[in-house]
């Protein structure tokens, strides 16, 4: 670990703030360690925060502090998909094409929030899951469980891009709602990168919903092409 991020937690040790959106969230830098991986050689930093038990990660690849145009991954947890290989979504496709990406570029961070199944947490998730094998799609799965469409928050990562001294990124999506949340709580955002993922034919309607229901901006056509 270089000097700079040492400080930089030694910094945050006893970090307070104003806080970030309507919780007033205030994240601290807790430790940063070196992090080799089969994507490239980076760096985890994590980070803790005031309003719940969560604890949220940045895998770092070179130099980003004082960075401007960062290329920057927002990744949400999830389990099935990350851990497990779930074939439902493309979560784990587009967190290892994210950490291929940016590990092979000089600089750049991937964001992992704690904040399963779109925020409303893996028991919830599994529940969707099942209403989803009875015939709804993701979107009134969740509605079904008295939940939003998306219930998920950019605050801890608008925090956590804030905390190392990002000044503005390119930002890996497809999530118009991301770009949004991240540019109201400060963060600046140059550049949307594309990042879809060739669908299967387990996931294929789930990324149709994507589009169609939340906005996200698939070529849907393309999508047709590439599940065939």
């Amino acid at each position: 670990m270089d000097r700079a991020l040492g400080q930089l937690v030694e910094q945050n040790h006893d970090h307070e703030c104003d806080g970030y959106g309507p919780d007033r969230l205030c994240v601290r830098l807790v430790a940063i360690a070196d992090l080799p991986s089969r994507f490239g050689e980076f760096r985890i930093a994590a980070f803790s925060n005031t309003v719940d038990d969560k604890e949220h990660v940045a895998i770092i690849r070179g130099d980003v502090l004082g960075g401007v145009d960062v290329p920057v991954r927002v990744h949400s947890e999830c389990l099935t998909g990350d851990a497990l290989g779930s074939l439902r979504c493309d979560c784990r496709d587009q967190l290892e094409e994210a950490l291929r990406y940016i590990g092979g570029l000089e600089s750049g961070i991937v964001v992992y929030l704690r904040q399963e199944g779109r925020g409303i947490g893996l028991l919830n998730k599994i529940k969707a899951y099942a209403l989803q094998d009875g015939g709804l799609d993701t979107v009134d799965a969740n509605r079904a469980l008295g939940f939003g469409d998306d219930e998920r928050d950019y605050a801890v990562a608008a925090h956590i891009l804030d905390s190392l001294r990002v000044h503005s990124v390119r930002l890996l999506t497809n999530n118009p709602d991301k770009v949004l949340q991240l540019q109201q709580h400060g963060v600046r955002v140059t550049e949307r990168v594309p990042h879809v993922i060739p669908p299967n034919v387990h996931n294929f309607g789930y990324l149709k919903t994507k589009a169609e229901r939340s906005g996200h901006l698939i070529d849907l056509q393309t999508l047709e092409i590439d599940a065939k």
